[in-house]
């Protein structure tokens, strides 16, 4: 659950303002949370915002793989919703790192508000599990502090970023390159399977695999039935988080709950990217209607997700043989 409080004084107030740029330092940070503000911003606002990120502990602890695979996908202006102008994410890697927690708006080029305290840019911080504490600051002052760390900073997109800063493994069961390490079964990890069919036996005609195949909707739009006594358990995260998966095929998603009682796992951003995954892995074209007979002919009518933490999973759809 988010501190909705919270939210309202560094986001949505400056935005229903008529800010249309948000700078950020933090600390920590993560694509869940971009992956989360760009999709509620959908909501606030008709006109452009622009978001640049710093982050700025990696000179101390380096970054994990899913998280910089993760910004490099946002990054990308084909993932962006048509709110969000633009989406930079920039890493500190010369000199001292910073732990500043710092977010400042602007109105095209001059500065209307600015917060600093302890928020670091993750959903953790601004959901009501935490305290934190952030306190309007000096405008000019931000926005010269930001532009100065800026100065000591290298784009996650940058051809030369692996060699500027420490990646290092995601998860102990994973190795450099999100490989699984031997066999995750046997190791104590959380599991579920769900079916990719309905509760008929077969995949659905207008939902799961197929919900885009309404009207003029775009079809490659998907999403993984969720039992409700699946989601009632806490496996997955509710209330709209956001969540990062690794596939066995090494791509990596960002997903949620979703629909009334949550019974949908989607892709947030666009379901359509569920749906193109899904399609490719079974070898079928852009906007094919899935059937049964797909899904057995590739070898599975199910997709198991393993809980590596509360923000990362692990997906696998691989056809495993039979001993």
């Amino acid at each position: 659950m988010f501190d909705t409080e919270l939210l309202e004084r560094i986001f949505w107030e400056p935005l229903s303002s008529g800010a249309d740029h948000l700078l950020i330092i933090s600390g920590y940070a993560t694509p869940n949370m971009a992956s989360w503000l760009f999709k509620n911003i959908e909501k606030k606002t008709e006109k452009k915002i622009d978001i640049s990120l710093i982050v700025g502990m990696v000179p101390y602890d380096g970054l994990s793989i899913s998280i910089h695979e993760g910004f490099k996908s946002l990054v990308d202006s084909a993932n962006l919703p048509a709110e969000v102008g633009s989406f930079s994410c920039s890493y500190v890697c010369e000199n001292a790192p910073v732990h500043t927690e710092l977010y400042i708006w602007l109105k095209e080029t001059t500065p209307m508000r600015a917060f600093i305290g302890s928020a670091n840019f993750t959903q953790s911080a601004f959901g009501r599990e935490r305290r934190e504490v952030m306190t309007e600051c000096d405008l000019q002052e931000a926005l010269e502090y930001y532009n100065k760390i800026e100065q000591d900073t290298i784009y996650c997109n940058h051809g030369e970023i692996e060699d500027q800063i420490v990646l290092h493994a995601t998860h102990p069961i994973l190795d450099e390159e999100n490989n699984l390490v031997g066999s995750i079964t046997g190791q104590d990890i959380p599991s579920v399977t769900l079916s990719l069919l309905s509760r008929s036996g077969d995949v659905g005609k207008k939902s799961g695999l197929n919900w885009g195949q309404r009207g003029k909707r775009n079809k490659n739009e998907a999403y993984i039935p969720l039992p409700t006594k699946i989601a009632r358990t806490g496996f997955f995260p509710l209330d709209e988080q956001h969540f990062t998966v690794l596939t066995d095929d090494r791509h990596q998603l960002i997903l949620r709950v979703q629909q009334q009682g949550d019974k949908a796992i989607t892709t947030p951003l666009s379901n359509a990217q569920l749906g193109e995954y899904f399609r490719n892995r079974l070898g079928l074209s852009n906007g094919a209607f899935v059937t049964k007979a797909d899904l057995e002919a590739y070898g599975r009518t199910d997709v198991t997700f393993y809980k590596l933490d509360e923000e990362q999973y692990y997906m696998d759809f691989a056809v495993h043989d039979i001993q």
